[in-house]
């Protein structure tokens, strides 16, 4: 295709002008496009416009503060300056690059190479010259504010040098450099939304990743000589010891970042290479939620009702680490938050303050345990109690005696599933006949990511998968799919997913935060005699069928089918 030529046929550009642009381009490294604007000879949008229309290409539009850091750093900067492109989104290993020239052959030559390089394969978008500029700016702002930050703290350090170690780093983690340097962490953890930051020493270099929607991306490496600083200068924030590196150390703060108080927990780990720092990012505003947000709906989210609403009993919230059961245990508690009640918390840490609630954190190394706390609560006139972990024969007695006396109990157990709760607690030494009288409902929850509402695609799902959920659609209990899954047209017929694309609202990843697959499990009278009689997980299981439990997997293909996740999402944290 030749822009030039076109021009002309369409009388928009005289002969004349264009053969002039097109010498001038061969004898600079300015493109045609950047000489046709700057000479005035023809609107940018006109010119993006018709060269859209002739590379039947989309023409996009796009906020530079939605491109995720991880995404910007998979084309050099020279390279994307020189090429005029830049990566502006990436899902399931497609990038969607941005050029101002696809049709330029040094360009696509250029993407070809960086993509068998970076072992990804690419979606070529047409871009405006200046929209591709205020990229350009965005991704050299954020680098130029680190990079000031780091020779600050560069020419610090040289001044210093051969002064005692104490001294030195005390100074530098007072001042501007290092400060800066922190805050600039902080602020791109907490602005692409990430749980987690993880700052660990490598042999030669610092290096900074972020947990974003469950997985772990590299955000920035700093030099080796800045890890000590960057280290102490996140303990002070904790009020941490900064002279103690032989041993971990927990802490958190406070900072105001864009107007908002975020909470970080930290905790230091001493490693062959230096001190490792993992910091959780919370953030008050995403913590509390409602149950139907949580990703609790039909037959689930009666059951949970129905069990906050009794007098007293157990209610216990099992999975993996970082599967969400705190958050989950937190919303209960905010929907039992009442004038009239009494609430107590038993932590491990204190996440989230919630007001209206009296949170404890545990201290073991003091003696303070879920067990000695649960001895204190109890003669604290509690309506409520949220324990935060059931790890021990002695806090599971405690914790049953509660719930039997009055209480309504809130707790996490660590088994795989709803149906494993009971089995775990008679391992832990607990009688069979006080479970049934004690134990209200087992829930067992895993985190998928929540794909955009504004951007996700429909698409049918392939063989192997489509044999997948038809079979799982088979398994759920009759009377349970249409109360969880409001539009299934039968089983297997019609039978449409979504897929992520990526837009402005969800920078480009696809997803949009993440939501919980529920299992729950309640106690009935069915249930009872066979805890009293042989309680073994598979019989547990069966009547958990009977009563309409769906399993994760099926709650999970439905909240697949109904567009909220993807069945790949679901088949990864449902493998066994």
């Amino acid at each position: 295709m030749d822009i030039l030529n076109t021009l002309v046929q369409r009388n928009i550009l005289s002969k004349e002008k264009a053969d002039q642009v097109r010498r001038e381009s061969l004898h600079s490294e300015k493109l045609v496009e950047e000489l046709l604007i700057e000479k005035k000879l023809v609107q940018e949008e006109q010119l993006f416009s018709l060269k859209a229309e002739l590379l039947r290409l989309p023409l996009k539009t796009i906020e530079p503060k939605d491109i995720p850091a991880k995404v910007l750093k998979l084309i050099p900067e020279d390279s994307a300056g020189y090429y005029r492109m830049v990566p502006l989104s990436e899902q399931g290993g497609v990038v969607e690059v941005g050029m101002v020239a696809p049709d330029n052959s040094k360009a696509k030559e250029a993407l070809d190479f960086l993509s068998r390089q970076g072992k990804f394969s690419f979606r070529a978008q047409l871009l405006t010259l200046s929209q591709f500029a205020s990229v350009m700016r965005h991704y050299r702002s954020q680098k130029n504010e680190m990079s000031q930050a780091l020779q600050e703290l560069q020419r610090e350090m040289q001044e210093e040098r051969g002064t005692k170690k104490g001294p030195q780093l005390q100074r530098l983690v007072e001042e501007a450099p290092i400060t800066k340097m922190v805050a600039v962490i902080l602020r791109n953890a907490v602005e692409g939304k990430a749980s987690d930051i993880h700052v660990e020493p490598t042999r030669d270099r610092l290096r900074v990743r972020f947990r974003m929607l469950g997985e772990l991306y590299s955000s920035l490496f700093l030099p080796k000589r800045a890890a000590a600083a960057v280290v102490a200068r996140i303990k002070i924030l904790s009020s941490l010891k900064i002279d103690e590196q032989r041993v971990p150390q927990d802490g958190r703060f406070s900072a105001v970042i864009n107007e908002r108080s975020i909470d970080f927990r930290v905790a230091t780990f001493p490693t062959a290479l230096g001190e490792k720092v993992a910091l959780r990012v919370l953030d008050p505003a995403l913590a509390l939620t409602n149950f139907e947000q949580l990703g609790l709906e039909g037959t689930n989210l009666e059951k949970v009702k129905k069990a906050t609403k009794r007098p007293f009993g157990l209610i216990l919230v099992t999975g993996p680490t970082g599967s969400g059961k705190t958050t989950t245990l937190y919303t209960m508690l905010q929907s039992l938050n009442e004038e009239s009640r009494n609430i107590v918390s038993l932590e491990d840490p204190v996440e989230y303050l919630m007001e209206g609630v009296n949170q404890s954190q545990v201290r073991p190394e003091i003696g303070y345990d879920f067990a000695q706390g649960l001895r204190q609560i109890l003669r604290q006139d509690p309506d409520v109690i949220m324990v935060g972990e059931i790890r021990d024969k002695e806090t599971a007695s405690l914790t049953m005696h509660a719930a039997l006396t009055g209480h309504i109990v809130l707790a996490t157990l660590h088994t795989n599933n709803a149906a494993g709760v009971i089995p775990r607690l008679l391992d832990m030494g607990m009688d069979k006949y006080l479970i049934p009288s004690t134990i209200a409902l087992a829930a067992s929850q895993r985190l998928v990511r929540r794909l955009c509402d504004s951007c996700k695609e429909r698409s049918q799902p392939k063989k192997e998968m489509r044999e997948l959920i038809i079979e799982e659609l088979k398994k759920i209990p009759e009377g349970t799919e249409k109360s969880a899954s409001g539009h299934l047209a039968g089983k297997g017929r019609d039978l449409n997913l979504f897929s992520p694309k990526g837009c402005r609202e969800c920078g480009k990843t696809g997803y949009t935060g993440r939501i919980a697959l529920f299992e729950v499990l309640e106690m009935t009278d069915e249930l009872a005699g066979i805890v009293l009689g042989v309680p073994s997980e598979a019989n547990i299981a069966k009547e958990g069928t009977r009563q309409g439990m769906l399993t994760l997997r099926q709650d999970g293909v439905l909240k697949a089918i109904d567009g909220i996740t993807t069945i790949e999402e679901v088949i990864r944290v449902t493998e066994e």
